[in-house]
Parts: C-alpha cells; sequence; structure tokens
C-alpha cells in the first residue's frame, strides 16, 4: 500500500479539523448562541468537559473524533456498505456533493434515518431558501451527517454516539467546499485502498504523527510522558508480514497442533513448523474455544488478521459462512486499549471485517437482542467517592481489599492492561452488581453503571486466553512521569526500566498455562544485564516457539522499529530445539523476503538457527545467543572465567572533568610524573599531574595517553570534592593494567597500560600480578573468539565491568600467543610515540628517514 497520499491527507486534515472545531466552539459557547437557545443541557455538557479537562484538550478529542466518523463513513461508502453515499458523491462518481445531499435538494429524505419532522423542515427550510442561513447547504448537511451518525450509532455505538452527544455542536464548517477535507477524503480513501482495512491503522497512526514529534521534543526538554503523552509517543503500527508472522504462529500453531492434518497450513506464508513433536499444549475441541487478546491493540492491526484466518479455520471446519463473522467476535477476538480513539478504530476495523463476510451483519441481533459487538475494550479511569465505596463494599468482606479493588483503575488511562484485577475479586464483585442492581436503588443508579463498566475492564484483565499477541508500547523510565514510574517499580520491579518489558509480563500472565504469548519488542531486553530478570523468567518453565530476529534495524522512519519477535509456549520445555530466524538487511522489504527464505532452506546459511533456552542459560546472565556454535557455547561452562583468574575494577569519576583534567601538554612538565608505581611514590614526587586512563577512540595494544589528572596530595582536592567526586579501587592506581574503553562505536579494543596511571570510570582495567599474565591476557582478548563471545555478551557495544569479566579463558595461553602480543604491544607503542600527541615523542620518523641518507 502507497501511504504516501495517506500520511499527506491524515496530517492536514487534523490541524484543519482542530481549527474548524475550535471556531465552532467559539461560536456555540459565544453569549446568547443559537445553540444556547434550542439545546441547552448539551451546551452545558461541553463546559463542563472543558471545566474538567481544559479546552485544548477537548477541541483535539472532538477534531478526532470527527476523523474517525469521517474516515469511517468514507470507507463505508467506498465499500457500498451505506447504502447511499454519506460523505461521498453517487457511487461511480469521483467529484461532487455527498449523495445525501443532493437527494435532499431533490426533496428525498430517508425518515428513517431522519426521524424528527422538525429537522426534515430544517433541512427542507435551508435547501429551499425559506430558511435564512449565511451557509444553507453547509447547515442542512451538518444536519444530515449529524442524523446518519446517530444511525450508524445503532450498528457502531464505539463510532457514533448517541443523539444528545456534544460533538453535534461541533460539527466541522467547510465540509463541503472545494478541496476540503471530504474531497481529500475521497481522493485519498479510494475504492482501491478500501479493499484493505489495513489503511484505518495507517491513517491513525499519521494523524497522531505530529503530536508524536511534540512528545519526543518535549522528552528532549525533559518533560515526562503521562496518560496525555503515552498514545502518541508509543504508537507504532506493525508491518502487517510480522503481523502475520506472529499470528500464525500463535493462533494457527494451536489450530495445527489440535488438527495436524488442517489445509490451513497451505494459508500460512510465514508458519514456522515445530521441530520436535509436541505434546504437552493447548488441548481445543473447537474454532470458538481459541481465544486471542491484544493488551494494546490499538487500531486493531493483529486482530484484523487474526480474524482472516480463524474466518479460514471456521470455514474449513464447515461453519455456516453467514454465522462465522458473529462467531469471531462473540468468541475468538479481544482487545483492550488506552487511546480512545484508537480503540475506536480497532472495533470500527473488525465490524468492517465481519460486514465483508457477512452481508446481514449490520442487522443480526445477539440472544438478548443487541448488535453483535467487537470485544475491543477501552480501559477507562473509573473512581469511587467514599459514600460510592459504602455503597459497594460487602459488609461480611475485607473492606480494604474491596476499596482497592473498586478504585484500582483510577489511573487506567496511564496503566492500561498492565492492571492485574483478581480473578476472584472480580467474580465477587459482579455478584455484588446483580444484587445492587436488582435493588432498584435510584440514588447510586450512576455508580451502578460506573461499577458495571468497571467489572467488564476486570473480567478482560482477569481472564486467561489461549493466545496473547501485541505489539507494545516501548518507552524508557526516562521518559516516564512520576505516577507511572513509580508504579512500575512497585507492580514490574524486574522490568521497570521499558514499558515494552512489563507488557511481556503481563502478556504471561494473561496467557493461559498451555497458552502461546506472540510479540514484537525490542532486542535491548536479549543481552542487557538489567534484563536478566526477564531473560530468566521468560526461560524457566517456558520455550520458544519461534523467534525471529531482525538485526540492524534502520533509524529511517519508514523502517520498523521493534526487531525482535517470538512466540513463547507457556508449557514449554526449556530443553526443546527452537528455530531461531535472523534477518540482517536493511529495509522492511527485504527482511520479509529474507524470512521466507529461512523459512523455506531451514539452514545457518539463510538466518536458520536451532537453539534451546538450556543452551541459554550455560551462558553468565542467560543472553538468547542462539547463533553461537554448540562448542563457542560449551565454553563458557568448561572454561575459568576472567573475573577468576584476574582482578576487574572500574575507577574513580572525578565530578568534574573540566576542573581536575587536562590534556598532558597543557600543564607544566616539572609538576608532571609520568612513571611512578604506588600511591606512595607520587606523594613523594610531589608532582600535581599523574597520567589518567579515561579510555578513548579505538585502539588496540597501546595508547590513549591523552590525559593527566590533578592528583596532588594524594588526591586531596578529588577526595574533598565528594560527594560528587566518586572514589572507586584505590589500591589498585599506579599499577600496570589491561584496559579497554567502556563505550565503543565498534569491536572492543584492549590496551596496555604501564604502570603510573589512575584509570577513569570509562577506562575500566584489569590488573595480575606478572607481565606474563598481562600479555596472556592481551593475546586472548584481542582474539577473534573473545570478539565472538563479547559480540554474543555485550552487543549494546556497552562493555561492562560483569561482561567482561564472564568471559571463558584458557587455563594458560601458549608461549607463542604471550610473545606475539608483547610484539604488538611494542609495535603499537613505536606508532604512538611516533605522534607529536605522545609524551615519549622525540622525533619525526619522516625526518629521520631524511637524516638516514
Amino acid at each position: 500500500m502507497d501511504t504516501k497520499a495517506l500520511e499527506s491527507f491524515a496530517k492536514a486534515a487534523r490541524r484543519e479539523l482542530i481549527s474548524a472545531v475550535a471556531a465552532q466552539a467559539s461560536t456555540v459557547l459565544a453569549d446568547g448562541s443559537v445553540a444556547r437557545t434550542e439545546r441547552a443541557a448539551t451546551v452545558r455538557r461541553l463546559e463542563e468537559e472543558i471545566a474538567a479537562d481544559g479546552r485544548e484538550h477537548v477541541i483535539d478529542k472532538v477534531a478526532y473524533t470527527w476523523f474517525n466518523r469521517l474516515i469511517a463513513l468514507r470507507f463505508m461508502d467506498a465499500r457500498g456498505y451505506t447504502g447511499v453515499g454519506i460523505v461521498s458523491p453517487v457511487q461511480g462518481q469521483a467529484h461532487g456533493q455527498p449523495e445525501i445531499l443532493a437527494e435532499a435538494k431533490r426533496g428525498e429524505i430517508d425518515v428513517e434515518v431522519v426521524t424528527a419532522a422538525r429537522i426534515q423542515d430544517a433541512i427542507i427550510g435551508l435547501l429551499d431558501g425559506t430558511r435564512r442561513s449565511t451557509d444553507a447547504e453547509g447547515e442542512a448537511y451538518a444536519l444530515l451527517l449529524t442524523e446518519y451518525c446517530r444511525y450508524w450509532h445503532k450498528a457502531m455505538p464505539f463510532m457514533f454516539e448517541a443523539e444528545g452527544d456534544y460533538t453535534e455542536l461541533l460539527v466541522p464548517a467547510g465540509l463541503l467546499a472545494d478541496g476540503g477535507i471530504l474531497s481529500r477524503a475521497r481522493d485519498a480513501l479510494t475504492e482501491v485502498v478500501c479493499d484493505d482495512v489495513e489503511v484505518i491503522g495507517w491513517l491513525y497512526q499519521f494523524y497522531i504523527s505530529e503530536r508524536k514529534d511534540e512528545v519526543f521534543a518535549g522528552f528532549k526538554k525533559n518533560k515526562k510522558a503521562g496518560a496525555e503523552e503515552i498514545p502518541a509517543a508509543t504508537q507504532l503500527f506493525t508491518p502487517h508480514w510480522i503481523v502475520r508472522y506472529l499470528v500464525e504462529n500463535s493462533v494457527g500453531r494451536i489450530w495445527m497442533l489440535n488438527r495436524p492434518n488442517s489445509r490451513i497450513v497451505n494459508q500460512m506464508d510465514y508458519y514456522i513448523a515445530p521441530v520436535d513433536e509436541e505434546t504437552d499444549f493447548l488441548k481445543i475441541s473447537g474454532p470458538e474455544e481459541l481465544t486471542v487478546i491484544d493488551p494494546a491493540c490499538g487500531s486493531g492491526h493483529m486482530l484484523t488478521y487474526a480474524f482472516d484466518l480463524l474466518y479460514a479455520i471456521y470455514e474449513q471446519e464447515g461453519y455456516a459462512p453467514s454465522n462465522i463473522p458473529s462467531l469471531i467476535l462473540t468468541h475468538n477476538l479481544h482487545g483492550t486499549e488506552i487511546d480512545p480513539r484508537a480503540g475506536s478504530l480497532a472495533a470500527f476495523a473488525l465490524t468492517m471485517k465481519a460486514r465483508a463476510k457477512d452481508r446481514r451483519f449490520f442487522t443480526r441481533r445477539t440472544d438478548t437482542g443487541t448488535p453483535t459487538q467487537p470485544r475491543v475494550c477501552v480501559i477507562m479511569p473509573i473512581l469511587f467517592r467514599p459514600d460510592e465505596l459504602d455503597f459497594l463494599v460487602t459488609k461480611l468482606g475485607d473492606r480494604r481489599e474491596e476499596e482497592t479493588f473498586w478504585n484500582q483503575f483510577e489511573h487506567a488511562d496511564t496503566f492500561g492492561s498492565l492492571i492485574r484485577p483478581d480473578a476472584l475479586q472480580t467474580k465477587n464483585a459482579s455478584t455484588v452488581l446483580e444484587q445492587a442492581d436488582s435493588s432498584g436503588s435510584l440514588l447510586y443508579s450512576d455508580t451502578v453503571g460506573r461499577a458495571q463498566e468497571l467489572v467488564h475492564q476486570a473480567e478482560m484483565l482477569s481472564a486467561k486466553y489461549s493466545v496473547v499477541i501485541a505489539n507494545p508500547p516501548y518507552m524508557g523510565s526516562k521518559q516516564m512521569n512520576a505516577l507511572l514510574s513509580q508504579f512500575m517499580k512497585d507492580e514490574y520491579a524486574d522490568v521497570k526500566q521499558d514499558l515494552y518489558g512489563a507488557f511481556v509480563v503481563r502478556g504471561t500472565e494473561l496467557t493461559h498455562s498451555k497458552g502461546l504469548l506472540a510479540i514484537v519488542i525490542g532486542d535491548t531486553w536479549m543481552s542487557i544485564k538489567s534484563f536478566e530478570a526477564l531473560r530468566l523468567r521468560l526461560l524457566d518453565g517456558h520455550a520458544f516457539g519461534s523467534f525471529i530476529h531482525m538485526r540492524d534495524v534502520s533509524n529511517h522512519p519508514d523502517i520498523f522499529g521493534a526487531n525482535a519477535a517470538f512466540v513463547l509456549s507457556m508449557a514449554g520445555d526449556r530443553n526443546r530445539n527452537s528455530p531461531f530466524l535472523r534477518l540482517t538487511q536493511l529495509g522492511s522489504d527485504r527482511k520479509q523476503q529474507d524470512l521466507k527464505i529461512a523459512i523455506a532452506e531451514r539452514n545457518n546459511e539463510a538466518g536458520y538457527h536451532l537453539a534451546s533456552g538450556q543452551d541459554f542459560s550455560e551462558i553468565p546472565g542467560s543472553p538468547i545467543v542462539y547463533w553461537l556454535s554448540e562448542k563457542m557455547r560449551e565454553v563458557f561452562t568448561s572454561g575459568n572465567s576472567l573475573g577468576a583468574v584476574a582482578a576487574l575494577a572500574v575507577g574513580l569519576q572525578t565530578g568534574d572533568n573540566n576542573q581536575f583534567l587536562r590534556l598532558w601538554w597543557e600543564v607544566s612538565d616539572t609538576r608532571t610524573a609520568f612513571t611512578c608505581t604506588s600511591r606512595e611514590e607520587a606523594v613523594a614526587s610531589g608532582a600535581r599531574w599523574f597520567p589518567y586512563n579515561k579510555g578513548g577512540e579505538f585502539r588496540k595494544w597501546y595508547g590513549n595517553h591523552d590525559y593527566v589528572l590533578n592528583w596532588e596530595h594524594d588526591g586531596r582536592e578529588i577526595i574533598e570534592f565528594k560527594p560528587r567526586s566518586v572514589i572507586r579501587n584505590p589500591k589498585t592506581y599506579f599499577s600496570p593494567s589491561v584496559s579497554w574503553s567502556k563505550i565503543s562505536s565498534g569491536a572492543p579494543a584492549f590496551r596496555a597500560y604501564p604502570a603510573g596511571f589512575i584509570y577513569d570510570v570509562a577506562g575500566t582495567s584489569i590488573f595480575t600480578s606478572t607481565d606474563r599474565e598481562r600479555a596472556g591476557l592481551l593475546s586472548f582478548t584481542n582474539s577473534q573468539v573473545a570478539l565472538e563471545q563479547l559480540a554474543a555478551i555485550a552487543p549494546t557495544l556497552n562493555y561492562e565491568v560483569g561482561q567482561v569479566s564472564g568471559l571463558p579463558v584458557a587455563d594458560a595461553t601458549p608461549e607463542d600467543g604471550c610473545l606475539r602480543a608483547t610484539l604488538a604491544v611494542k609495535a603499537a607503542k613505536t606508532d604512538w610515540d611516533d605522534f607529536e600527541i605522545s609524551w615519549g615523542f622525540t622525533h619525526n620518523p619522516l625526518v629521520a628517514i631524511f637524516e638516514s641518507e
């Protein structure tokens, strides 16, 4: 799908709608306005909303509401679902006024839609000139549009509000103008584009993209994200092929395990068959039992493809095609979301899926006489007053526990599906409401209504599902506001550094004990120390069904950002081998093709690897290093760790480098001591400045001797600078060492440092007893073997002491290895000293060549 036209339309529509709704609000709220006379109660609701949430918030909300409605109506017009063009001209015409307006001009008004005679008369009066107006057609169309939105409320209440909603007062002006929103919507949402409901998701992402830019600009100014910012900051539309991989290897996998001979496998291009026979899987007797939830469903992309696959499953099982859509929406698909606008679009997209398969879907009714609705739940904040709690809390229960239950959704627009309602308490609360509802208490009727909404939310979030599938929000702890940050520390301490980690944990909780979690996230959790607890959680009692690692993700905005998609079996055996597919090409399309190749060829050359959870647990920190060979993994368990044969240490932090550091040529040579071998010798020298290992650029074997540190009187000034300064491991100062730069732009580089240096937190160091041991360590750490090992346990190019200390080393380095390392150090020292930036520089090598001639 070419999304450029959609992007241009959505961004421009947002700006235009916000401006138009703001202007309409000013007219409506003006003293003596017509709306204040004719619809006083609705105006009061608008004013109350503005007082509670602010004018800007309400304008933005209403603008997006109308955007949702207009694109929904255009989509249905293009698909022929409305019967008459509500925002479009007669079908087949590219231009012209909306069909409902053209018919009204001829005196034709659908009385099943426009039921009130006074509205019919007003429309006709405006169009025949008997009712005065400065914009007769615009006003008539606004009345018609409002009535059609009320009409569609019966089938889609999540998208179209009931009569009396204040958004009816704020119909944007100028909809009929040449080049206005309606005409541009028709140009962008052509009939061909509307063949794919995926267009809804793209429009959602593009509409909020400018708001997303605003939020990220705020992050750079140290602003934090809360309920208002999270939806825009975390929205990321998932490419369809990744959606297919996740759905086919979760929903499709469970079905294939239960029906091994099902022909559905022929429709799943991204299905990765199990390596070995599986016996401990979720047993289901029919497709109705295959329940799916997306706990952060956005505009519903995951759910809409799950609908397609489930439809094919039902069809192959022999169900009547006309019944299948309602069965899927009733039994199979569930979604939760904190953004009401995205939730509306998700429900709309599923409804369109159902209508595409069932022509009578809009008129079908459930056993209770209500239309079949998608089970998409917008998790709303709900808080009860003390008197309301008195009404809801039972006399025999634990009051504190029950009050906590009733108010657990107070900040639901921030925490969303990360809230963990207790299943038993939810059941008990439902019973309480049944009794309260039957009592007929008028005083607390509103309380009962909100309590019913809360119980519905709790039921969604306390149930267990066959499949949990998600592209969850990503947000680091630095961007979280105080409320969200504290919640993460309290509820998800092991993964508090990023929202996506919490959603992985929550996903495992929502999944049936033998179900599957299918999720796409970033890949930093696969190796870094701070996510070790998450890795151990996933490996304990679970097994990967399959895993796609999309390495080398570009920062280009058109390329998907998350790069680790996997399916986790809740009942898997950690010894079971699982397929891991490594995709390294840049660009989503190339990765998509490489995935198909890897699935077909199933060999290492195509990026297809086999590994088990047990393989990872044998490596310190349990990193997900599926590409390591069996021999390389064995090294981690058979050899000693580097930390067991040498002392690794982190150096000091001055607290103010500008005050305590200088480049060596900036200070007096007579106040500098380059060769002290101990702190005592340094004090005795009377010097002020001493060599300082500050890490530096990539350089192997020797070099990066640039800085000196003020350590006069054994560091008196730095020590007195506490607490800003931090003195670590002072007993190792001035000792010879092997060191590396903690942060690198590429591969690590280890260097020999002679006696005389103090070292920095970025110039982390290794200390041994003898020169030979140091030469042996240099030989190993600069080898290709160590490079491969570090790539496995430190792929972020941040080489921490803990990671380097975990490298497995041989008992002794061969003599020739030590000799070669010694010669390499000597050659690197000569090279370093050939330049004037070295304090060992004596003469220019080019001059020496001419002098020798």
